[in-house]
C-alpha cells in the first residue's frame, strides 16, 4: 500500500515533467510501430508496386534457353522481337501448356503472365486513307500474345492473363484489341513509319516454312508508345500470328509476373544446382517465394521449358528492399536513442526537484531498493501509457504510409507491437539506471539541512 500511495502522489506532482516523460515514449512508439510494421509489410508491397514494370521470370524452350547461354542473346523479360534478330524462333512451347503456371505450389503469387509468339512479317497498308504506295515495310516484328484472355481452371476457378496487365507503363492511345481476333496494336515508331492511325487496316504477309504465303488483315485499335525499341513492332493475338506463320498451338516466350521473396545465399545456391541442397534446404527453398524457386516450379509443369529470373528486376527488388528497410530500422533506432537520452534527462531533473522527498523516506527507514523501485514504478506507468498511445498512433500512421507510398493498406502484425514494447522497456530501464544511481548517493542528513 505503500507504494501505491507514492505512487498516486507522485502523479499530482511535477505534472508537467511526467506528461514530457509520457510524449516522448508515445513519440517514440509511434515511430517505432509505423516503421517497424512497414519494415515487416514492406516486401510484398515493394514487390507488387516493382511488378507493375515488367516480368521478372521468363519462360523459353529449354534449346533456346541454352543457346541464350553459350552467346550471351538472352535480352531482358520485357523485350521481344524489336529487340532481337530478325530470324524467327525455331523451337517452340505449346501455348496450351501455357495455363499450367497457375497450378504450381506459388500459384497465388502469380499474379500474371502471358505467352509470346516473336515472328517477322511484311506489312502493305489497306486503308483507302493512306497510300498504299508508300506504305509498305519488310521484317516488321510481330508479337502474337494474349491481352486479357480469361482462363477456366480445372479446379473451377477463373483468372484473367495478358499483356493488359503486363504492359501498365505504356502510353495507349486506343483500346486494346479482342483475343482471338484479327485486331492489334501498333507502336509508335512502326506507326509514324507506315503512317497510320487507329481505325486503320493493314495487312501482314508471311512465308511460312512449306513455302507458302499467308495473309492476314489487322484492324488497328491502339496505337503505343512503350518509350524503347518495341515501339517497331505490331502485337496481335496469338492464335492470330499461329494461323499466319502456320505454327499451331505454337509460343516461343512466356512472361511471368509473380510476387516474390529477394534472394539469399540458399536461393542463389539453389539457382546455381538445386540437386547441391540437402533435405531441409530443398524444403525450406521450394516452399518459400524465392524467383528460383518458383521458376523451377514452372518447369516442372510446362515440358521442354527452362525459366530463369530476370536478373535486374530480381536485383532491383532486393536492393531497393534493402535500402528501405534500412532506412526505416534506422529511423526506429534513432526514435529509441532519442527517446532514452530524453527520459534519462527528464527523470534526473525530476529527481533533483524530489531529492528533498526521497531523502525524507530514506530517513524513515526506506532502502535504496524501495526508492529505486518507487522511482521506476512511476516511470514505467507513466511509459506504458504513452506506449499505448503511442502503438495506436503508429498503426494509424503505417496506414497512412502505406495508401500514401503502395495504396493499399499495412497488415500490423502482433509481433511488431511485442518488438516495440521490448526495445522501449529496454530503452526506459537504460535511461533509468543512470537517473536512479543518484540516489544511491542521496544523503537524508545533508540533503534535509539544505547542504
Amino acid at each position: 500500500m505503500f507504494f501505491f500511495r507514492m505512487i498516486f502522489r507522485s502523479f499530482s506532482r511535477q505534472f508537467k515533467r511526467r506528461l514530457l516523460i509520457a510524449v516522448t515514449v508515445c513519440l517514440s512508439a509511434t515511430v517505432s510501430v509505423a516503421m517497424l510494421g512497414v519494415v515487416f509489410d514492406v516486401g510484398d508491397k515493394l514487390n507488387a508496386e516493382l511488378s507493375t514494370y515488367g516480368s521478372n521470370i521468363t519462360v523459353q524452350p529449354k534449346a533456346d534457353a541454352v543457346v541464350n547461354d553459350l552467346y550471351n542473346t538472352g535480352g531482358d523479360a520485357n523485350s521481344n522481337a524489336s529487340g532481337t534478330s530478325e530470324s524467327d524462333p525455331t523451337t517452340f512451347l505449346k501455348e496450351s501448356d501455357a495455363p499450367k503456371i497457375k497450378t504450381i505450389f506459388w500459384a497465388f503469387n502469380i499474379t500474371n503472365f502471358a505467352p509470346e509468339l516473336n515472328i517477322h512479317a511484311d506489312v502493305n497498308c489497306a486503308s483507302e486513307s493512306v497510300d498504299s504506295s508508300s506504305c509498305k515495310a519488310s521484317g516488321v516484328p510481330i508479337v502474337g500474345t494474349w491481352f486479357a484472355k480469361t482462363l477456366h481452371m480445372d479446379s473451377g476457378e477463373s483468372t484473367v492473363a495478358g499483356m493488359n496487365g503486363m504492359r501498365s507503363w505504356w502510353k495507349l492511345d486506343g483500346s486494346w484489341p479482342k483475343d482471338d481476333s484479327a485486331q492489334g496494336l501498333i507502336g509508335t515508331t512502326l506507326a509514324s513509319k507506315l503512317g497510320v492511325t487507329k481505325g486503320d487496316t493493314v495487312t501482314l504477309y508471311k512465308t511460312t516454312v512449306d513455302g507458302s504465303r499467308n495473309k492476314q488483315r489487322i484492324t488497328i485499335t491502339g496505337i503505343y508508345d512503350s518509350g524503347d525499341s518495341d515501339n517497331n513492332a505490331m502485337y496481335i493475338p496469338s492464335s492470330t500470328v499461329q494461323v499466319l506463320a502456320n505454327l499451331p498451338d505454337s509460343i516461343d516466350k512466356i512472361e511471368v509476373k509473380a510476387l516474390t521473396t529477394p534472394d539469399n545465399d540458399l536461393a542463389r545456391k539453389a539457382s546455381k544446382n538445386p540437386n547441391a541442397l540437402t533435405q531441409d534446404e530443398w524444403e525450406t527453398w521450394y516452399c518459400t517465394a524465392y524467383p528460383s524457386s518458383i521458376a523451377y516450379q514452372i518447369e516442372e509443369v510446362i515440358p521442354g521449358s527452362v525459366a530463369k529470373q530476370v536478373r535486374q528486376v530480381a536485383a532491383l527488388q532486393g536492393d531497393v528492399l534493402q535500402k528501405t528497410q534500412a532506412v526505416m530500422v534506422l529511423m526506429t533506432v534513432l526514435s529509441l536513442v532519442a527517446a532514452a537520452i530524453a527520459v534519462a534527462n527528464l527523470m534526473a531533473a525530476s529527481i533533483g526537484e524530489r531529492g528533498s522527498e526521497l531523502a525524507l523516506l530514506k530517513a524513515i527507514g526506506a532502502t535504496d531498493g524501495a526508492v529505486s523501485r518507487l522511482m521506476l514504478a512511476e516511470t514505467a506507468v507513466i511509459s506504458l501509457v504513452g506506449a499505448i498511445v503511442g502503438a495506436l498512433l503508429g498503426s494509424g500512421v503505417a496506414q497512412i504510409v502505406g495508401h500514401v507510398v503502395f495504396g493499399s493498406g499495412i497488415t500490423m502484425r502482433p509481433m511488431v507491437f511485442v518488438l516495440v514494447f521490448v526495445l522501449l522497456t529496454l530503452t526506459v530501464l537504460i535511461a533509468s539506471f543512470s537517473s536512479i544511481r543518484s540516489i544511491l548517493g542521496l544523503k537524508p542528513a545533508e540533503v534535509l539541512h539544505g547542504r
